[in-house]
Parts: structure tokens; sequence; C-alpha cells
């Protein structure tokens, strides 16, 4: 299979999923937007479409421009092509502005190794029906999608305490995930050394506690490995 990775900074891949893939042989194509490389035309020539989280928000149209084309190749790919796609963090917010809902300000920012909550739909997703009903997954967000409840075609597929869109589809095929179980065992302490990503930390849970999320993260690696070892199993057997 062909698979794309749109990413906002270089640290921010798709990490275990990525050795996974790469491991059973299927290609991987990584456009660096904020390094200036260009979404490729040629999208009917790929299977999946991946966009990764980032610094940015989905707003931040002037900063970064870029942003203003992955849109429109999310639109295209998804609601044009109707092929897979799945976005992880900003990725997931893209695709809710995409779909016609807004991205807002958490309140407060979700950081830290929390509770997902599958909702009964997930049992039968074809990506997530072997998860178990609460999980615990790597949060690092200040931004969520709210504003899709009535788009028949979206359903609610998992949720925490304070984010309601935690997971959400469009017609099974296109998924937002706005946690990360994608992490591998240096992700916290890299993304710990992007500005961005340690003041919101520090903002939420106080100084010094990068160590402290290094400690909770390496606790529950184990299942997030094990998490996306089955949604990687579940997106080759179902978007073949």
């Amino acid at each position: 299979m062909n698979f794309l990775s749109l990413q906002h900074i270089a640290i921010e891949d798709p990490g275990y999923i990525k050795d996974l893939l790469l491991a059973d042989g299927h290609n991987l194509t990584t456009i660096e937007l904020d390094e200036g490389e260009k979404i490729p035309t040629n999208l009917d020539s790929f299977d999946v479409m991946f966009s990764m989280g980032g610094p940015m928000d989905t707003w931040m149209e002037d900063e970064h421009p870029w942003l203003i084309d992955e849109k429109k190749a999310i639109q295209k790919f998804v609601l044009e092509m109707k092929k897979p796609f799945i976005g992880f963090c900003l990725g997931c917010q893209l695709l809710g502005e995409v779909l016609g809902g807004r991205v807002v300000k958490s309140n407060p920012p979700e950081i830290g190794i929390l509770d997902i909550n599958l909702t009964d739909k997930a049992k039968s997703d074809p990506l997530f029906l072997n998860f178990p009903n609460t999980f615990k997954a790597l949060q690092w967000h200040s931004y969520e999608v709210q504003g899709l409840e009535n788009n028949e075609d979206i359903h609610i597929l998992g949720s925490s305490v304070p984010t309601k869109f935690q997971i959400f589809n469009y017609k099974n095929y296109a998924y937002g995930i706005q946690f990360h179980i994608e992490i591998k065992n240096d992700t916290v302490s890299n993304w710990g050394n992007v500005p961005e990503y340690k003041q919101a930390l520090e903002d939420s849970l106080g100084e010094g506690s990068l160590d402290t999320m290094k400690i909770e993260s390496d606790l529950h690696l184990k299942q997030m490995n094990d998490l996306s070892s089955s949604l990687y199993k579940n997106i080759i057997n179902n978007f073949k």
C-alpha cells in the first residue's frame, strides 16, 4: 500500500505505526509542509493519507500559508475522492474544519497520559472494534474540534471528560484522532524540546513536569504500542 504523511514538524511523524508499515514493505511518502515541501498533485496514487500533529493551529494561515493547501488536499482526498484519511491531533482538527466543524480553545488544555472512553458506536467500527472500552493515551492539545453533531455522516467513537470529539469518523473511511497512541520511547523527550509544547506542558502541569510525563508515558508505552499495532492492522485489513 502507498501511504502519504503530511507533517508539520519533523518530530511528529506516524511514529510506531510508521515503523510497522515500513517493516511490512509498504511505501510511505513524507511531505514536510513546514519546510516548504509541496503536496503531490497525484493524490490518486495514494491509498491512505495521514495528517499529523504540530505546534501551529488550524487558523494560523497567515503565518503558515501551506495550511490552506493542506485543507484543500484533505477536502479533495476525503470529500471528492472518498479515500481513507487519518488525522492525528492537528490533523484531526484540520479534518474537523474540512467537514464543517470549528476548532476552539480547549478549556482547560488537555495534557498528560489520560483516559479515552469509547462509545458504543466504536464497537462495530472497522478501525476500533477490538479496542478496550477505556485506555490511556498521550494528550498534548490546547484546541479541539466542536460543532459536528448535526452531520449525520459523522460518528463520535471516543471521548474524554473535557473533549467530546476525541475520535470521530466520517462515513467509516475518514478519521479524526485527537490524542496520540503512535508514540515511541523517545517521543515525550523530543516533544519537550519544542518551545510551544514545553510551554503548554508547564502552563498546564507546572515547571519540571516533563520528567513526570516521561515516567508515566513509559509506564503505559507497551499498551499504546499494542493499540497502535491494532490500529495499523485494521487500517491494512480495511483499506486495501
